[in-house]
C-alpha cells in the first residue's frame, strides 16, 4: 500500500454497509485515524481487522495534523475515518485533507455510505439538485435566521440534527415554513430505522410525548414554484 492519506467512508449504521476496498484499506494501513477509537474499534472487530488506531477529532486535529503529515512523508499509509459516513462532511477531516494537499501529500478517497444521499433517496426528492446545510446554529435566533435564508431554496435542503433538538427545529419550521413538507430519517440503516414525512405540525404531533433517540437527517422540500 503506497504512502498517503486515505479518506475512508464507513457505515452510517449497519456495519455491513462497507466496501471491500474500505476493508482492505483499514487492514493494510499503517495507522487509522478515528474520530472515536471505540466506535472504529467495533467496526474493526466486526470485520476481524487488527488496526492501529489513533484518535483524530475536532479537539485535537490542530495539534496532530503536522505529525500525521510527517508520518506519511516518512512512508506511512494513513487511513482517516469518522464515526459514520464520509470524513470532512460535517465531520472532522477537512483540515487534514487541506493540509496534505498544501504539503503535496497524496490524498485518496475510498468512498462509502453517506447519510446525506441516503436521506435524499428515502425522501423521494424529484429534483436533480439538493443543498446540504449540515447542522443549523444551536441558538434559536441563529437557527431561525438560517431557516429564513433557506425559505426560497428551489431544491431540497438537507440538515443534520441531534435528537434532543429535533422538537425545537420542528417548532422553528412551523413558524417559518408551516406548509412545507418535511422528511425526518432517524437511525438510517439500523434496526430501528424510522422515516416520517409531513408538515411541521404533523410531525410535532407524531413525536409528541415520546423521547427521540438516535441520529437524525432532515430534508426540507423546496419552495413552491411561482
Amino acid at each position: 500500500m503506497e504512502a498517503g492519506l486515505y479518506v475512508v467512508g464507513t457505515p452510517i449504521g449497519n456495519l455491513r454497509d462497507i466496501t471491500l476496498r474500505a476493508l482492505d484499506t483499514l487492514r493494510e494501513a499503517d495507522l487509522v485515524l478515528a474520530e472515536d477509537t471505540r466506535q472504529t474499534g467495533k467496526l474493526c472487530a466486526r470485520h476481524t481487522i487488527d488496526a492501529r488506531l489513533m484518535s483524530y477529532h475536532k479537539f485535537n486535529e490542530a495539534s496532530r495534523t503536522h505529525g500525521v503529515i510527517e508520518r506519511i512523508r516518512a512512508g506511512a499509509a494513513v487511513a482517516l475515518v469518522t464515526d459514520s459516513g464520509m470524513p470532512a462532511v460535517s465531520d472532522p477531516g477537512a483540515r487534514l485533507v487541506a493540509a496534505c494537499r498544501e504539503a503535496g501529500v497524496p490524498v485518496t478517497a475510498v468512498p462509502g455510505p453517506s447519510a446525506v444521499t441516503t436521506a435524499v433517496a428515502l425522501a423521494g426528492c424529484r429534483e436533480t439538485a439538493f443543498r446540504f446545510e449540515g447542522f443549523l446554529p444551536v441558538k434559536s435566533g441563529g437557527r431561525r435566521r438560517r431557516l429564513e435564508t433557506l425559505a426560497d431554496a428551489d431544491c431540497p435542503v438537507v440538515l443534520y440534527e441531534s435528537p434532543h433538538r429535533l422538537i425545537k427545529l420542528l417548532h422553528a419550521l412551523q413558524e417559518c415554513l408551516p406548509e412545507r413538507t418535511i422528511f425526518v430519517g432517524r437511525e438510517l440503516t439500523k434496526k430501528f430505522e424510522e422515516c416520517r414525512s409531513g408538515t411541521p405540525a404533523e410531525l410535532l404531533a407524531a413525536y409528541a410525548g415520546r423521547a427521540v433517540k438516535g441520529e437524525l437527517v432532515v430534508v426540507l422540500s423546496p419552495a413552491a414554484r411561482r
